[in-house]
């Protein structure tokens, strides 16, 4: 049995505790004068048992994250890795994602999130553009952010996008499966409904609320929806298979092995475990 650092119990105890924290982070930099959205570059302190699992996690967010990392160093009985981020516009919830991204992060290298923070001086505020002209490239950006699993970066970027053009549904669409991925789901609930009173016809987002719904056990619920993205999308295979999966959680055994059923027929072969599983 592997022996962590930071175990599972760990992370999960302290997930709010770290929501709390970026809100006080938050907090004392608006108390210096700091206005919202202003930009501002972190430096962070991650700690371990290891010095070899800092510097996997300090190579991971030079490569992925385009952080400076600092050499890894020992003191008061821990190794201690330290660095700086790279400039992102600062207000409560992309600091709160920022700091959950970056908690999470540390959890898979076996690293725990140790301090952040960052230099403020209310007389030189610097803000990012945000000409319509470059809604698409945060966008661009958020989706480059996300293919290099820097969720908080992605989410941050989306968050831009939103400022420039509230109406765009396919960034609250992204903002909410990054929130998802983030182990928020109220949060990315919120975006996948903004998404669909924005596009009433989105299937994609009425599949991924339904299965938001699912994680939260409330499956009647996700069963609508997946029968509305089924009004709109009659042959899509992975609404059946997601609504027999709800079904199933829901008690109701055969009209959940008649969606897998329908989702293997229309070529979702991935279908077939579930079938061996639990169909007679």
């Amino acid at each position: 049995m592997e022996v962590r650092f930071f175990t599972r119990q760990q992370f999960n105890d302290n997930f709010g505790k770290e929501m709390v924290s970026a809100n006080d982070v938050y907090e004392r930099r608006r108390a210096s004068g700091i206005d919202d959205y202003a930009l501002a570059t972190y430096d962070f302190d991650f700690i371990s048992d290891s010095k070899t699992k800092l510097e996997s996690l300090g190579r991971f967010l030079t490569d992925n994250y385009k952080f400076t990392i600092n050499e890894v160093a020992k003191n008061a009985g821990h190794w201690v890795l330290r660095g700086d981020a790279v400039p992102f516009p600062v207000d409560k919830d992309n600091l709160m994602f920022w700091a959950l991204d970056l908690n999470c992060k540390g959890y898979k290298f076996d690293c725990r999130l140790s301090g952040y923070g960052a230099m403020a001086d209310a007389s030189k505020q610097e803000f990012p553009d945000l000409h319509p002209s470059l809604e698409d490239r945060y966008f661009e950006s958020a989706m480059e952010a996300y293919q290099n699993q820097n969720l908080g970066l992605a989410i941050i970027h989306f968050s831009t996008v939103i400022k420039i053009n509230p109406r765009d549904p396919n960034a609250w669409y992204s903002r909410a499966i990054a929130k998802d991925e983030l182990y928020t789901w109220k949060a990315a609930r919120r975006d996948y409904d903004k998404a669909i009173e924005l596009a009433p016809d989105f299937t994609d987002a009425i599949i991924n609320r339904a299965a938001n719904k699912d994680e939260a056990g409330e499956y009647s619920e996700a069963i609508e929806d997946y029968n509305r993205a089924l009004e709109l999308e009659p042959q899509n295979a992975m609404a059946y298979f997601n609504r027999g999966n709800s079904k199933l959680n829901n008690k109701d055994s055969a009209g959940a092995c008649a969606d897998w059923h329908k989702a293997k027929q229309l070529g979702a072969g991935y279908a077939q475990e579930r079938i061996d599983r639990n169909c007679k």
